[in-house]
């Protein structure tokens, strides 16, 4: 009986230890199954495998120009060669040349587009202004320069006193500390020729709307008659003529330098071509309401291709 009970016993302790050693001997633990799971897996259900998050690839840095444009811009869904080129400022004929674009009215969703380099160098010009003092002699025609000191003036008046031994001269007076003039700066980039820039209206009628960075109103807009003139702000070139920008119906862009464009928008009728120059105050176009529910003039002036407000530089009055 106590031999049968011993027995039995040991049996138990060597199923015991055979079991562990099992388990030891696989290798791998026991996996671990989320609360509720467990019913789950015993109805035969299959569990969905975990997300794993998917992380988007660093964007690469885009090159810019001294100006802030991009060097390199990647088409858009609704873009345009027009409308990309009057974003950035730039002539879109000169795009598509720099960019062997045949056709301009095709242009590729994804394709990466080389813009034109319009920045401009700080130009600092020094102004020293001399009056030369000149001093009537009777001797050879010989002219010398000498500072403006104490010590020259006594030596002219030696001269004068000894005129045998006199040679004319020519005293310019030298400013010790010149005058420094910088051009106008904005955003750290000098415009070019900005200073001989100067602006008009470019046509009569009664301010309906002005311009709003917040509210995204780009320009204003001049109410008027149908078909009364709209002329050039400003003297430059004809960078586009024509109705391919959305919204803008018939539309002129000048370009005047390498900032500033101007944009006049919703004529009936338009008087230039691209390619012409046209000075300040020419007739380009007549007004209409082309894209508009309202005969008016939409303007805009833009500085490397970002809307700027008219008001700063027209001499514009509130009706």
């Amino acid at each position: 009986m106590i031999l049968t009970k011993f027995t039995f016993r040991l049996r138990s302790i060597v199923i015991a230890a055979v079991l562990v050693a099992g388990c030891s001997s696989s290798g791998s633990h026991a996996p671990v199954v989320e609360h509720g799971a467990e019913r789950e897996i015993a109805r035969g259900v299959k569990l969905k495998k975990p997300v794993v998050p998917v992380v988007a690839p660093a964007m690469k840095a885009v090159p810019r120009d001294k100006d802030g444009r991009p060097q390199v811009y990647v088409v858009q869904k609704s873009d345009t060669l027009y409308s990309i080129a009057f974003n950035y400022g730039l002539d879109y004929r000169e795009i598509a040349e720099l960019n062997n674009i045949q056709n301009h009215s095709i242009i590729h969703v994804g394709k990466e587009l080389r813009l034109p380099s319009a920045s401009t160098s700080t130009v600092v010009k020094t102004m020293v202004e001399s009056k030369p003092l000149e001093i009537p002699v009777k001797s050879q025609p010989k002219v010398v320069k000498l500072p403006y000191t104490e010590q020259a003036v006594a030596q002219i008046e030696k001269m004068q006193e000894d005129p045998q031994k006199s040679e004319p001269l020519m005293v310019t007076k030298i400013p010790s500390k010149p005058e420094i003039k910088l051009e106008a700066k904005i955003d750290g980039i000098t415009d070019d020729n900005d200073s001989t820039l100067e602006w008009g209206i470019p046509t009569v009628g009664t301010l309906i709307s002005e311009f709003s960075e917040t509210a995204s109103r780009k320009g204003i807009d001049i109410a008027g008659k149908l078909g009364q003139a709209i002329v050039a702000s400003s003297a430059g070139k004809v960078v586009y003529s024509g109705s391919g920008l959305r919204g803008y119906g018939k539309l002129v862009i000048i370009k005047h330098n390498k900032a500033y464009l101007s944009a006049y928008a919703h004529n009936d009728q338009l008087l230039v071509k691209e390619g012409q120059n046209v000075s300040k105050g020419q007739k380009i176009a007549e007004m209409g309401n082309t894209d508009t529910d309202q005969v008016s003039l939409h303007f805009e002036i833009r500085r490397f291709g970002k809307p700027v407000d008219p008001a700063k530089y027209l001499p514009l009055v509130k009706s």
